[in-house]
Order: structure tokens, then C-alpha cells, then sequence
């Protein structure tokens, strides 16, 4: 699945700035750290927009595309940020034929967003996972830490409206 950056507008602040640039200048003389300050990047933003991958790369003196690289590659890292309200639906075997890709297409009709983006007032991102072991639940949907099983399409209105109470 192709990564892709986020349509909403960075919104970073001066404190997370400067907890980036004390994590980069920790690390700055060690390239084999890149992931390591990815990581540490995304936990202070909660995603990897190009405006911070381009303060990493400048920072460890390393290219941008290489940084780029690194979080396309990885499924840890995320381009885009994740709603207060984070849906994953499970698209493993047992959910997609039970319907799982029915409730995707749902989910993704009524927050009119796609896979791995996220509401323009962030209130919901929407992603795909292939499995969270709940098979005997199938199909499965996780919103936050809270699991949704046995759904049907009718379900999904419901669940989103109790989210957006």
C-alpha cells in the first residue's frame, strides 16, 4: 500500500520543535540513529510530515529522500496524522470474507476519507490492518483501543455516531 502524505496543513508548535532538535543534536554524529530520531520524531508529532522530515535530514546531515525512504518503507511510520478517533478495520482472510472490505468502503463513504488519511478537523483516520486475532469475531473493526465484532454494514453509521457525540 502506497504511503501518502497528508492533504491537512502541518500545525507543529515551538516546544515539539525544540524536543526534535535536542533529539537530532543527541544523535546528529551518528547517522545509524536515523531510525532511532524517526521514532522519536513520531512520538513527539504523531506522524512524519515532510516539514519534519526535512528538520531531520538537515539536522543528521543526511538527504531528504533518504529519510523519505525510511518512512515509506516501514509501516511504523505514518505521513499523516491520526485522528482522536482512530479506526482500523481488519482485512485479514477470516473479516474480508465476512465482509470486512464492505464495512471499509463504508467507513470510508461516511468520513469521506481514504485509506491512511484523516479528517479535515481530526476527529477520524482511517486505516487497514490484516489481522488482530480476533478471527472468531470476524469481521472486526478497532476504534481506538475498543473492538467492534460480528458487524455488519448497517453497524457502521452507529458506531462513528457515537464518536462524533
Amino acid at each position: 500500500m502506497l504511503k501518502k502524505f497528508s492533504n491537512i496543513p502541518f500545525i507543529g508548535t515551538p516546544e515539539q520543535e525544540a524536543k526534535l532538535q535536542e533529539v537530532i543534536n543527541a544523535s546528529k554524529h551518528d547517522k545509524s540513529r536515523l531510525m532511532a530520531v524517526m521514532q522519536e520524531a513520531q512520538d513527539i508529532y504523531g506522524y512524519l510530515p515532510i516539514e519534519v522530515q526535512t528538520m531531520i535530514a538537515e539536522g543528521m546531515d543526511v538527504p531528504l529522500e533518504k529519510v523519505y525512504g525510511v518512512a515509506t518503507f516501514y509501516a511504523q511510520f505514518s505521513l499523516s496524522p491520526k485522528g482522536e478517533h482512530h479506526i482500523s478495520v481488519c482485512l485479514g482472510t477470516a473479516c474480508y470474507v465476512k465482509g470486512s472490505g464492505d464495512l471499509y468502503d463504508k467507513l470510508q463513504e461516511i468520513l469521506g476519507i481514504g485509506t491512511d488519511e484523516c479528517t479535515p478537523d481530526r476527529s477520524f483516520s482511517l486505516t487497514a490492518c490484516r489481522c488482530i486475532g480476533a478471527c472468531g469475531l470476524a469481521p472486526v473493526l478497532t476504534v481506538n483501543e475498543e473492538v467492534y465484532g460480528r458487524l455488519v454494514v448497517d453497524d457502521i453509521e452507529g458506531i462513528v455516531a457515537k464518536y462524533r457525540a
